[in-house]
């Protein structure tokens, strides 16, 4: 795939824009991974029950908050 079409793919625009947004994607799974690792107990210490811990790990990188597409 042509840099310019990944970055047409993560809605960027640029070299370093792909690398920005390649590295915030792989730091939003990295996250994820580490929220569906937590016990219950560290959970309602964030206030997170363990299905939405569940369901916001199962996203994938692509699926991003709904605050960052507004950027």
């Amino acid at each position: 795939m042509a840099l310019s079409n990944l970055g047409t793919l993560l809605g960027t625009r640029g070299a370093g824009s792909v690398q920005l947004a390649l590295s915030t994607r792989l730091a939003l799974w990295k996250s994820r991974r580490a929220l569906a690792k937590l016990d219950d107990r560290a959970l309602n210490d964030v206030g997170i029950s363990r299905a939405e811990a569940d369901r916001e790990a199962q996203l994938t990188v692509w699926d991003v908050p709904a605050a960052w597409k507004r950027c």
